[in-house]
């Protein structure tokens, strides 16, 4: 065990650090009452599919404050009612070739890979915030109400997703399922606490958790970078650290944790020193369903042989 992490036998009993704002619980309900107002008028259009054995299309959403979102998306030719799977993609990335896609629609079950917004994929991202856009979106709307965190309206695209893609007659909509790596883990975590009904879910070293322990480990680097920028140039005493901690815990996917149905298979690698275990098994230790992890002791925020073999059989069995 590498020695800048905690061992493992105390991961798996880890609280996290992190504070939860008093009112996380209303805030959450605020958000999805704005949701459910929010008609996400669906839209499919056609891509030429490379595969004979499936339809792709780009699917086009409305998010909440009016955003089109967009999801690749592929259905098997086979008939349903199929399973299908939400894929997230990591921070700053975007849906991935459409070949990524395929092996899913050949197993006969339907996928949808969401683009972000304002990363680097199509979805829209409208703004309207106070404060800094510089750099980073943990920290976009820090500076503005809480209701305007970007990551809020992140994890509510997610549970739209979830609900077009699940409303769609081909699909089964209680047999779906939610992956994705890094922050593509943290978002299939937050997707599966917003929407109940998802079956299973499984993130790899998933971000976006206990955001106070990266920084008391020195580790708010790389993707958490912004943290530090933020500090720098917007708290450079720390005289708002409280407070500042205390709002990013709204999008701490630690405090949605508790609300998960969906069985579980966290992937978590020792030496991430990207997303620190302890991060990630902040929010583990707080799912209450079904639930478990599979550790790779030598590997840090990177490629894990298996693990994409491994979740494909454990969301293929919904």
């Amino acid at each position: 065990m590498p020695l800048f992490e905690m061992p493992v036998q105390e991961l798996r009993t880890y609280a996290g650090r992190n504070p939860r704002p008093a009112d996380f619980d209303e805030y959450w309900a605020r958000a999805l009452a704005e949701l459910d107002a929010t008609d996400p008028k669906p839209e499919l259009v056609p891509y030429p599919s490379p595969a004979n054995f499936a339809e792709c299309f780009d699917l086009w959403f409305t998010g909440i404050r009016g955003a089109r979102i967009h999801a690749k998306y592929v259905r098997p030719l086979t008939a349903g009612p199929h399973p299908a799977v939400l894929k997230f993609h990591g921070y700053s990335g975007n849906s991935g070739d459409w070949f990524n896609k395929l092996p899913w629609a050949a197993q006969g079950i339907a996928v949808a890979a969401m683009d972000v917004r304002g990363q680097g994929g199509l979805s829209e991202d409208v703004g309207g915030v106070k404060g800094t856009t510089l750099r980073g979106q943990i920290v976009r709307g820090l500076g503005d109400h809480p209701d305007q965190l970007l990551f809020r309206q992140i994890f509510l695209d997610t549970a739209q997703l979830a609900r077009v893609v699940g409303g769609l007659p081909e699909v089964d909509g209680s047999r779906m399922g939610a992956s994705g790596g890094s922050q593509g883990g943290g978002l299939s975590l937050a997707c599966a606490a917003l929407v109940p009904t998802l079956a299973r879910t499984a993130p790899v070293f998933p971000f976006l958790t206990d955001y106070k322990r990266v920084w008391e480990m020195d580790l708010a680097k790389d993707a958490y970078d912004e943290l530090t920028e933020y500090f720098r140039r917007f708290d450079p005493t720390h005289a708002r650290e409280a407070e500042i901690f205390t709002n990013l815990g709204y999008i701490d996917v630690q405090h949605l944790a508790g609300r998960i149905q969906a069985k579980v298979l966290m992937t978590t690698s020792l030496m991430d020193m990207v997303c620190p275990p302890s991060t990630q098994f902040a929010a583990y230790n707080k799912i209450k369903s079904d639930k478990d992890v599979v550790f790779y002791p030598d590997f840090g925020h990177e490629d894990l042989p298996g693990s994409d073999d491994r979740i494909f059989k454990f969301l293929g069995e919904m």
